[in-house]
């Protein structure tokens, strides 16, 4: 092999025999940029990414709502349910309970009627008495905002779910912020439709909810109502078990609800309603696939 003479470099290869005179044109096989991406995507300056190409998977991102200013005398992170009259809840489906059929504890997304998630809420209780006590089951949920940081406590001790016996009437407490009680929600005692009754801090009774016997027997294909009423019997809104389709109804318990409100509402007041839809899901939803 011969050695090269000092201050030469190697001959260029074969296709390159002049090296491109200050990059004015590309290499021999470079002169034009890859079909498709010759000019940034429009819309997009120099330094932003564009999009994914067509076809690529995409990223599944979560959209929070906004978080609103602080208010006067309004527990902190109830500030959302301040600007909305309308609440989604959905439960999560944990496939390991869809495979074997073991009790796991509930997760729940709620989310304003935009899609826009307010809060996330998990259910805390134990594996045993999750498989031997059902639906009965004594539990504590922490709903927490977009921060993590816990702004509602749920506590529901356990009870047999013997409704015609006043020592077994389901009774839960709801706490904002954790350890502060703003209210309850207690079953009443019926022999037809089911009833609930929100009370303040105080017990003094706030609201009714007041379900349909029927509805819940019949309960394919079409949503279940619950009305909310005022004392004096006036509508104010109602808690919705929404239908989730064929699929998700017969093989999950996981369950998707709509409650609705008035704005002006008290924030604490709109959040004892929110555990009323908690106790209402494991009451008379949390055990329906199981039945089958």
């Amino acid at each position: 092999m011969s050695a090269i003479p000092p201050g030469q470099g190697a001959p260029p290869p074969q296709g390159y025999a002049q090296p491109p005179q200050g990059y004015a044109q590309p290499p021999q096989g470079y002169a034009q940029p890859p079909q498709g991406y010759a000019q940034p995507p429009q819309g997009y300056q120099q330094g932003q990414v564009p999009p994914a190409p067509p076809g690529a998977p995409q990223t599944k991102t979560v959209e929070w709502m906004p978080p609103p200013q602080a208010v006067a005398n309004c527990p902190p992170g109830l500030e959302y349910l301040t600007q909305i009259d309308q609440i989604l809840v959905h439960q999560q489906v944990e496939l390991w309970e869809l495979m074997t059929g073991w009790e796991t504890a509930n997760r729940y997304v709620i989310k304003n009627t935009l899609g826009q998630q307010i809060y996330f809420a998990a259910e805390n209780s134990n594996c045993c008495a999750r498989q031997y006590c059902g639906p009965n089951r004594p539990f504590e949920m922490s709903i927490m905002d977009n921060t993590q940081h816990e702004v509602i406590h749920i506590v529901r001790p356990y009870r047999c779910s013997a409704w015609c016996c006043f020592c077994c009437l389901q009774k839960m407490e709801v706490q904002s912020p954790p350890g502060q009680i703003v209210g309850y929600v207690r079953q009443d005692c019926t022999f037809w439709n089911p009833k609930f009754t929100v009370l303040d801090a105080e017990e003094r009774e706030i609201l009714n909810i007041t379900g349909n016997c029927i509805a819940l027997c019949c309960r394919w294909c079409s949503d279940i109502d619950f009305d909310v009423t005022a004392v004096d019997g006036t509508s104010v809104g109602k808690v919705s078990k929404q239908w989730s389709g064929l699929a998700r109804e017969y093989f999950t318990d996981a369950d998707n609800f709509g409650i609705k409100f008035p704005m002006d509402l008290d924030v604490r007041v709109k959040a004892v309603v929110m555990g009323a839809c908690f106790l209402i899901d494991f009451m008379f939803f949390e055990q329906q696939n199981r039945q089958r």
